[in-house]
């Protein structure tokens, strides 16, 4: 008798103290009573270029720009042991932290439609969390430095941003959001003198700390940011030199925990109410410390995670997002994480300066069986500033991505009128496996001169270049030979010859105006000089 009340207690006890063990979780409302008022004056949601950003790209105003509603907020924050720890208008959610008999009371608001768990075996409709365990993934896709010196001319060569660069395409007048977790050295580094001369740090703030010193944390964000706007003669040029940048620290080193994707999010909306172009991160999520809050393979399908979902939002206001594949390729879990595997985030893979995939670099498929990454930059031996303003090498995705970034604000400046799905668009299919894409590369290697429309190629004395590309009606050859002519053949993705054609120096135009949109290859031969290449008919 003794022994089963002993048994008794002992469970009674233990059920007790598993009661106050803290949880992470979300809480969804179900509607936002006030919308009207805040379309009606949406200034009082949104700055005038984040209104004008929207203007640009028809994308209409609704329920998801408007704040979350005041009297629902002030009542979960006024519940017994509930901690808000971070709060999206986008997902309508607050992300909270208490116990779960405490979380589990709010179910009982009546403006609550539902609460998830981070730890999934707490919610009742859940799947089962697969029992294989998932290696630690670091959030901050990062690699130890190789301290030596050299230059940034192949990491920008590489995309064929020169080109870009060369007609005076640096980023001018695009915002850059940077997501990471921290800036030390930005505000004193020589690399960062140029931003800070012409007032482009346009601001920041840290969300994990609340505080206004965005100047903080780790340096991974130093590195980041050095490879799009530091500037250093004949050391490092970033990829968008003149672009302005916010600054947000959404990861915290020191831990694994779901609270920062809510954190991105949350900076996420402040990107778009600033009117911020483009966000880049160099973060992902997979693992988390409690090995029950981790995600698994089976989430990773654009849809699921909360950052994912995030992403998908932000580009839906006309943000253009950009996304670390992950260096996990080495790993019993070589899969891009979140927020790499939502649809309409470019994710950036890594390769070395002669473009093989990084050994570490993520691959896809996505769980839903989609490309991913989408396309490939140099990440490995990548050249950055340290914050003390030292250029160094370092591998990873994390430079890879804000590589890519900085071309994408380039090609942006240059092409004003085109939406974020039309950028995406001309970047994707500029890469140099576009018509047969893997999951280790994606798509490949963009080409930033040819969706310029001024793609350039030297062999030997020859210049040849076509253009404009991509093109309406007529494309022209530019070339030199002896002869002044040579013969072009235009064919289909099935290699169906659709154009052959004479043409000569003087009278290099060849009229595309029969053939239907889509992507076309030409071969090009001019006495020796032999040239082959995509064409994109619009």
């Amino acid at each position: 008798m003794k022994h089963y009340y002993f048994t008794f207690i002992i469970l009674f006890f233990s059920s007790a103290m598993f009661s106050q063990v803290e949880e992470d979780a979300w809480v969804y409302f179900s509607g936002k009573p006030n919308t009207q008022q805040y379309l009606d004056a949406p200034l009082t949601m949104l700055s005038q270029r984040a209104l004008d950003r929207r203007t640009n790209q028809n994308i209409a105003l609704n329920l998801t720009d408007a704040p979350l509603e005041k009297s629902y907020v002030n009542q979960i924050k006024a519940s017994a042991g509930i901690i808000i720890m971070s709060k999206s208008k986008w997902l309508n959610a607050l992300h909270i932290r208490g116990t779960q008999a405490n979380i589990n009371a709010l179910k009982l608001l009546t403006f609550v439609e539902k609460v998830v768990f981070a730890n999934k075996a707490l919610n009742i409709t859940s799947k089962k969390v697969s029992e294989n365990k998932i290696a630690q993934t670091k959030e901050k896709f990062k690699t130890e430095i190789n301290y030596n010196y050299g230059t940034s001319a192949n990491q920008i060569q590489m995309l064929n941003g020169q080109v870009l660069h060369q007609q005076n395409y640096t980023g001018s007048g695009k915002v850059i959001a940077v997501l990471d977790a921290g800036f030390p050295g930005v505000n004193t580094a020589q690399p960062f003198e140029n931003l800070r001369t012409n007032n482009r740090i346009l601001g920041g703030y840290d969300f994990v700390s609340r505080s206004e010193n965005f100047y903080a944390g780790d340096d991974h964000g130093t590195m980041v940011l050095s490879t799009m706007g530091g500037y250093k003669e004949n050391a490092l040029v970033g990829t968008a030199p003149d672009a302005s940048y916010y600054l947000f620290i959404t990861e915290n080193d020191l831990s694994e925990n779901p609270v920062e994707e809510s954190l991105w999010v949350e900076a996420a909306e402040k990107a778009d109410s600033l009117g911020v172009d483009i966000i880049t991160t160099s973060l992902g999520y997979f693992a988390s410390d409690k090995t029950n809050y981790s995600h698994t393979y089976s989430d990773m399908n654009g849809t699921t995670t909360f950052i994912s979902r995030g992403a998908e939002m932000a580009f839906s206001k006309g943000i253009f997002v950009v996304a670390s594949a992950g260096n996990e390729g080495n790993t019993a879990e070589p899969h891009v994480g979140a927020p790499a595997d939502a649809v309409s985030v470019l994710t950036v893979g890594s390769v070395d300066n002669a473009k093989v995939k990084s050994s570490f670099s993520s691959i896809g498929p996505t769980f839903d069986n989609r490309i991913k990454p989408d396309v490939m930059a140099q990440g490995t031996a990548a050249v950055v500033s340290t914050t003390t303003g030292t250029i160094a090498t370092i591998n990873g995705t994390s430079f890879s991505c804000p590589i890519m970034a900085g071309m994408v604000a380039c090609l942006w400046q240059a092409f004003p009128a085109k939406t974020n799905k039309e950028i995406r668009k001309m970047i994707v299919e500029s890469a140099d496996k576009f018509t047969s894409p893997n999951n280790n590369y994606g798509y490949g290697i963009p080409n930033f001169g040819s969706t310029l429309g001024v793609e350039r190629f030297v062999a030997s004395s020859d210049a040849f270049s076509v253009f404009p590309n991509p093109v309406q009606s007529d494309i022209s050859f530019s070339f030199l030979n002896e002869s002044n002519t040579a013969s072009v053949a235009i064919y289909s993705i099935l290699g169906q010859k659709l154009i052959e054609k004479q043409i000569t120096t003087q009278n290099p135009v060849l009229s595309l105006q029969a053939l239907k949109s889509g992507l076309y290859f030409y071969t090009f031969d001019a006495d020796g000089l032999r040239k082959t290449g995509k064409i994109i008919k619009q």
